[in-house]
């Protein structure tokens, strides 16, 4: 399976940044991609200033563009995220369009990123967003594949649920920041890569040291034995990251864990 990673520069203009989107997708399968991976916040500049304004509806501009996308390239799109209203809620959503342009997924960020550091940053996704409910996985020839969004990747519980409903694959578009992402990001990738046996990718925008916020990009993709098979520096690219889906069952035939889990143990939220 081939999958475009898409590293992209977001500006302030919202067409701008969905017109950029579409045309490294379309770009994406000119060199083979079956899969189009865009980042979290791909069509709005990331700050709680702009999340409101910027949101669409299903249906909507930024929705209808991938999904012609998917469907004129032939590829399957990973829509990154985007500010979503429903009703008077907004979320931070990604929708997930197969090759015929049809929506086969929407995850809703499930764990919003609350911060507040004494004498540091402070930034709240819920002064915005409305939480998720759902874990996402969805289905393609390849297999079932797994979807979060940023700060849902820190959660172990939601990554090995997707591993249980049969993801081969956990794709996590995500905007890390200049003080977690050299501390956290590689660590965390290969880390849920390892728990659950399934290759790891996550997808940043591009970093902009004069941007309203400072992505750390360095986009990545891990294999199930929790090796980095591609990683990004911070410039905007189309990287297309070739990956053999039946590792998963090699590992997990070789080193059983999933099988070996004890649910009679586990019960969170108890004593």
């Amino acid at each position: 399976m081939k999958i475009a990673i898409i590293q992209m520069h977001v500006g302030m203009d919202k067409k701008k940044n969905v017109k950029k989107a579409v045309e490294h997708i379309k770009n994406a399968a000119a060199k083979g991609a079956d899969m189009a991976v865009l980042p979290e916040m791909f069509n709005c500049p990331y700050s709680n200033v702009y999340f409101a304004d910027y949101a669409e509806g299903e249906g909507e501009d930024t929705f209808n563009a991938l999904s012609e996308a998917a469907k004129a390239f032939g590829v399957y799109v990973i829509g990154g995220s985007i500010p979503e209203r429903d009703g008077e809620k907004v979320y931070n959503t990604s929708f997930v369009f197969n090759r015929r342009g049809e929506k086969i997924a929407r995850h809703r960020k499930a764990h919003l990123f609350d911060i507040d550091v004494k004498g540091g940053q402070r930034f709240f996704e819920s002064e915005t967003f409305t939480q998720g409910n759902e874990v996402t996985v969805f289905d393609t020839e390849f297999g079932k594949m797994g979807l979060c969004i940023c700060f849902d990747i820190r959660f172990p519980e939601i990554c090995r649920m997707m591993a249980l409903k049969g993801a081969k694959v956990m794709f996590a578009p995500s905007a890390f920041n200049m003080t977690t992402g050299p501390l956290h990001w590689e660590t965390l990738f290969k880390t849920r890569a390892v728990d659950n046996q399934y290759f790891t990718v996550g997808v940043s925008p591009a970093r902009n040291e004069n941007g309203v916020y400072v992505a750390y990009g360095n986009s990545i993709a891990v294999d199930p034995w929790g090796r980095i098979i591609y990683r990004a520096e911070a410039e905007e690219i189309v990287e297309i990251v070739d990956i053999d889906i039946h590792e998963v069952e090699r590992v997990r035939e070789q080193l059983p864990l999933l099988s070996a889990m004890r649910h009679d143990m586990y019960k969170f939220g108890e004593n």
